[in-house]
C-alpha cells in the first residue's frame, strides 16, 4: 500500500473518508456518527502513515496489530480499510445488513484485518496488553496499538489492563484515547469525571502524551515518540471534536449513537465538500 507523505494529502484523505462515512451511515439507517467523524484523522494517519501492514496480506505475521476497544466507532475503521484496499468500497453500503461482513461492531472472523471482536466497552486494552505481553515473550518486533474511548474508562477492567501493562513495562504497547469528552449519557465529566486522567496513567507507570487528534503532524510525532520510550507503555490522549467536520454534530452528545437522516446527510456532505475545496486550495 502506498503511504501518504504530505500533510495536505492526509487531510484530503480524511475528508473523503468522512464523506463516505456519512453516506454509509445514512444508508444503514443506524449507527454512530460523532465518534467515527471525530477519529477519522487518527485512523487516516494510522493506515496511511504509521502502521506496518499489507492490505493484500491482512494476516502478514509481522504486521502491527491495531485493536479497537470502542467497537461502536468501527464505521470509520471500515471506510479507512476500504480506502486502504482491504475490500471494495461498494461493501460500505452493507453496513449493519443481515449477513454483511460489516457489522455494527467488528467481528474478527468476518473480516481479515480486524484483530479482535469488540462490543463490551473496557475490554480492548486487556486484549491488546495480553497480545503485547505474548509478543514480547516470543521476541516479536511488531507493535501493538489500542484505540479506546474516554467513556469506557468508567469500566473497571480497563484499569486492570492499565495496571497489567504498567507492571510488565509493555513498551511495545501504545494506547490512543479518544478524548472527545462525550459518552452516550452526556459529557464525561458530568457522568463520571475522569480528570486528572494524565496523573492516573502516570501513577500506573505509563508514559503520557497529549495531542490535538486532528493535527497529523502531532499524531505521527506522538507515535514516533512512543516507539522511543523504554520499559513503559505509552498512552496518547488525543483531544478530538466529536462529529468533526459537520457543524451541527460537533460536540453534541446526542449524535453519539445515531445516524443522520437523508436531509441532514445532504447538509453534512455539502459542508465536507466545501471543506475539501478549501484544503485543496491551501499551500502547505
Amino acid at each position: 500500500m502506498k503511504r501518504i507523505t504530505d500533510i495536505r494529502g492526509l487531510r484530503l484523505k480524511a475528508n473523503e473518508i468522512r464523506k463516505d462515512l456519512i453516506k454509509m451511515l445514512v444508508h444503514a439507517g443506524s449507527g454512530h456518527s460523532a465518534g467515527p467523524l471525530g477519529m477519522a484523522d487518527v485512523f487516516t494517519a494510522l493506515y496511511f502513515a504509521i502502521l506496518r501492514h499489507n492490505p493484500h496480506k491482512p494476516l502478514w505475521k509481522d504486521r502491527d496489530r491495531l485493536f479497537l476497544s470502542n467497537g461502536h466507532i468501527v464505521p470509520v475503521r471500515y471506510v479507512t480499510m476500504a480506502y486502504a484496499g482491504y475490500f471494495p468500497k461498494k461493501w460500505l453500503s452493507t453496513l449493519r445488513k443481515l449477513g454483511s461482513r460489516l457489522q455494527g461492531h467488528p467481528e474478527r472472523e468476518r473480516m481479515p484485518g480486524l484483530e479482535t471482536t469488540s462490543g463490551p466497552l473496557g475490554s480492548g486494552l486487556a486484549q491488546a496488553a495480553g497480545y503485547a505481553y505474548a509478543a514480547r515473550m516470543d521476541n516479536k518486533k511488531f507493535r501493538v496499538y489500542c484505540i479506546c474511548s474516554d467513556g469506557e474508562h468508567d469500566a473497571g477492567n480497563h484499569w486492570e489492563a492499565v495496571l497489567f501493562a504498567g507492571k510488565y513495562k509493555l513498551s511495545n504497547l501504545t494506547a490512543i484515547v479518544d478524548r472527545n469528552n462525550i459518552q452516550i449519557d452526556g459529557h464525561t465529566e458530568e457522568v463520571m469525571p475522569l480528570e486528572p486522567l494524565e496523573d492516573k496513567y502516570k501513577a500506573f507507570n505509563w508514559h503520557v502524551l497529549h495531542i490535538d487528534g486532528h493535527n497529523f503532524r502531532e499524531i505521527i510525532a506522538a507515535v514516533d515518540h512512543a516507539k522511543a520510550v523504554y520499559e513503559r507503555p505509552t498512552v496518547i490522549i488525543a483531544h478530538t471534536i466529536p462529529g468533526k467536520g459537520v457543524s451541527f454534530m460537533e460536540n453534541m452528545p446526542e449524535w453519539h449513537g445515531k445516524p443522520p437522516k437523508p436531509e441532514e446527510a445532504r447538509v453534512a456532505l455539502h459542508e465536507l465538500r466545501t471543506l475539501g475545496g478549501k484544503i485543496r486550495g491551501e499551500h502547505e
